[in-house]
């Protein structure tokens, strides 16, 4: 029986996760998930790709907000929910313009200090609508900052068949994902189609195309080349690297750890081009 076995969310793109043990889904994916960014002065996004020593940020819901500690120098602040201005921003993220507003002066410069780099922290409010990709989803699938879908899931048994084929072990941490199932054989997760839980409806769409950001370490934001150099040995569709599954979803609810997973359609997974595994 295939089942939830953990729930994160990573409110500001690219900063550190939090675990929970049970989650809201709203109409653009978990609650909270990736509704704050940071920008530079070009109004482009903060990454891992560029800055691995955003994963030392470690994020906490608070009732009055969100707590960032940053670890190396133990400095904290509280995000509030809601912006304290009401000035508006467009940015890019990849291919998409996105509505966002600045959340205070206070926070940019706390940011600023600590990364070293010039930066502002936007929000996106319950108005901005940001559409998902329309080849996968139809106009009512919206999403947040994240990089095209509302919700990316992996399952432990692909994790547990990758690190057989790494000489450091990994945890799944590595992948940003919001839903980690349990029961399910490795890579099942490229075939699920579409599956139930807790009354809501979950649509596979697209594999995830990974990058080097699955190099760092969230822990001591280390970089290296593994994974991905070994899940392209293996995992690799027209020179991208494919782990884990993007959804979509119908309905709103709540998810929590230890719900079973309904398959309703199961496909016959992903070609992987016979160069991958020469």
């Amino acid at each position: 029986m295939i089942r939830i076995s953990e729930l994160y969310i990573y409110p500001v793109k690219s900063l550190g996760g939090i675990a929970l043990q049970e989650a809201k889904v709203t109409s653009r994916g978990l609650e909270h998930d990736r509704r704050w960014m940071l920008i530079d002065d070009n109004k482009q996004f903060l990454s891992q790709r560029k800055y691995p020593q955003m994963a030392l940020f470690k994020l906490q819901l608070l009732p009055n907000g969100i707590q960032v500690l940053h670890q190396p120098s133990g400095n904290s602040t509280i995000i509030p929910y809601q912006p304290q201005t009401s000035e508006a921003v467009d940015v890019v993220v990849w291919d998409d313009v996105c509505n966002g507003t600045y959340v205070s002066a206070e926070l940019d410069k706390w940011f600023s200090q600590i990364l070293n780099i010039s930066c502002r922290l936007i929000h996106m409010g319950d108005s901005h609508i940001r559409q998902v990709d329309p080849r996968y989803a139809g106009p009512e699938h919206i999403t947040s900052f994240a990089d095209g879908y509302p919700m990316l899931l992996v399952s432990e048994g692909s994790v547990a068949d990758l690190n057989t084929r790494l000489a450091e072990q990994i945890s799944v941490k590595r992948f940003r994902p919001n839903v980690v199932i349990t029961g399910a054989e490795a890579y099942h997760e490229d075939r699920m189609q579409h599956f139930e839980v807790s009354g809501i409806n979950f649509y596979g769409v697209k594999p995830c195309a990974r990058c080097v950001m699955i190099g760092v370490n969230p822990d001591t934001a280390d970089s290296g080349t593994e994974p991905l150099k070994t899940l392209s040995s293996y995992r690799r569709i027209n020179h991208k690297v494919m782990f884990g599954q993007n959804l979509i979803h119908n309905g709103t609810g709540t998810l929590r750890v230890g719900d079973v997973v309904k398959q309703l359609s199961v496909g016959e997974g992903l070609q992987f081009s016979l160069a991958a595994n020469a």
